[in-house]
């Protein structure tokens, strides 16, 4: 199992690096993205698994071994993750736990187990929004929480709509198939899967503090993404006296610094990740300035205080500055708790003792299904320098190791004809 688990690492990690930064770009409906998913076609067929999918590529690879109850009689149990990235990202973010899913399929065969209920190792498209800036967007498409409608409106930042980034072909599929509604899909998913859980490499430092290799996740934060547009005059940036200004990056770069207040003194979590200037030229006054604001909260009430507080403070210094602010909501994502009975189970039942239980600030498609009333849980690998979404993620091996054989110990017990999910 080591051999396979290294093996496969090795096969992922040249595909879509930056020889500049060390960092990964594999944004959906690309090269690099598409060669993960013939990867993992690959894969499936190598174990024998048999994949389904719907037309915006989220695949699942079924095992479902002769003598396996099926899926109408119980519903299957189902692990695995995503295998895109954000912009310049770390290694580790989704496709550790489509690896690992597989590993722990290699390793149960190895044990000789073999499953009651159908096993499946899914992969799930655009998790991380940075093409079409809506996070989960493949989980929440399987799920019905969105449907084609939502997502044909939407475009990426070199305005490519989404349907042709899907292609001609599976766009047209996609509509003709919404006029079943999304509540067709919704049952379908809920019909075949009874229970989900994800591995994923930590996002932070928690399990460092607790000297632990692995971590169960009791839920994940409230959290979103506002859009702020700043709209003032363009101007000569040497000709215009300062006093002269309406210069929207003024009241842009308050706002941030504003939010970075705010966010410490709540102990929440507030970031302008993405900035746009027109025109963005350097001896121009720019005329409007849009920033993306990523946040988040241990509860909504809180998020819902922390936005209010950043933008009334944007508000008050777009009135001083003379320029206009608009803000609009683009994401949300509401708190979502894991089956708490779940979350019990997996972490008590281990040879070592209890894994430690944490909540996370990150969004993941365990959320999505969550929250669509399939029951969820994660499992979180050690990251010893905490860096997430960067160049700088890592997990060793033997912790990873370590997270393969605590996924197959969980996936055994709940694909046992005991087990109820």
């Amino acid at each position: 199992m080591p051999d396979d688990f290294e093996r496969m690492w090795r096969d992922l990690e040249p595909v879509g690096r930056s020889a500049a930064t060390g960092g990964y770009f594999r944004q959906p409906w690309t090269s690099p993205e598409r060669e993960l998913h013939d990867w993992f076609l690959a894969q499936a067929r190598a174990r024998d698994l048999e994949v389904t999918g719907d037309e915006l590529g989220n695949l699942v690879a079924w095992w479902r071994p002769a003598g396996a109850l099926p899926a109408s009689a119980s519903p299957g149990v189902v692990t695995g993750s995503h295998l895109d990235s954000v912009l310049d990202g770390g290694a580790y973010d989704g496709p550790l736990g489509v690896v690992s899913a597989l590993a722990a399929v290699d390793l149960l065969r190895a044990r000789g187990f073999v499953p009651r209920r159908p096993l499946g190792v899914a992969v799930f498209v655009e998790e991380e929004g940075s093409r079409f800036g809506m996070p989960c967007l493949g989980s929440r498409y399987a799920t019905g929480a969105l449907g084609w409608r939502e997502l044909s409106g939407l475009r990426d930042r070199d305005g490519v709509p989404l349907p042709d980034a899907v292609g001609a072909a599976t766009a047209e599929a996609l509509e003709a198939q919404e006029q079943a509604g999304p509540a067709v899909r919704l049952s379908r998913l809920r019909d075949q899967v009874g229970v989900f859980v994800e591995l994923h490499v930590e996002q932070g430092r928690a399990l460092v503090d607790r000297n632990a290799a692995v971590g169960v996740g009791s839920g994940i934060w409230p959290h979103g993404r506002w859009r702020f547009e700043f709209t003032g005059r363009a101007d000569h940036a040497g000709t215009t006296r300062m006093e002269d200004r309406a210069d929207p990056m003024l009241t842009f770069a308050m706002t941030a610094l504003a939010a970075n207040k705010q966010a410490r003194l709540a102990g929440q979590r507030a970031t302008f990740g993405r900035v746009e200037a027109v025109p963005n030229g350097t001896n121009v006054v720019p005329s409007s300035v849009t920033g993306w604001l990523d946040a988040r909260a241990e509860d909504a009430d809180a998020l819902a205080t922390l936005v209010e507080a950043v933008r009334t403070q944007a508000a008050a210094r777009a009135e001083r500055d003379g320029t206009s602010l608009s803000i609009a909501a683009e994401s949300h994502s509401p708190a979502v708790w894991f089956d708490p009975r779940l979350v019990e189970r997996v972490a008590a039942e281990h040879e070592g003792g209890d894994w430690p239980v944490l909540p996370t600030a990150a969004g993941h498609d365990a959320g999505i299904l969550a929250a669509a009333g399939i029951p969820s849980v994660m499992l979180f690998v050690r990251n010893p320098t905490g860096v997430s979404h960067a160049p700088g993620e890592h997990a060793e091996v033997p912790d990873c190791l370590v997270g393969v054989s605590a996924l197959a110990d969980t996936l055994e017990r709940l694909a046992s004809v005991e087990a109820t999910g």
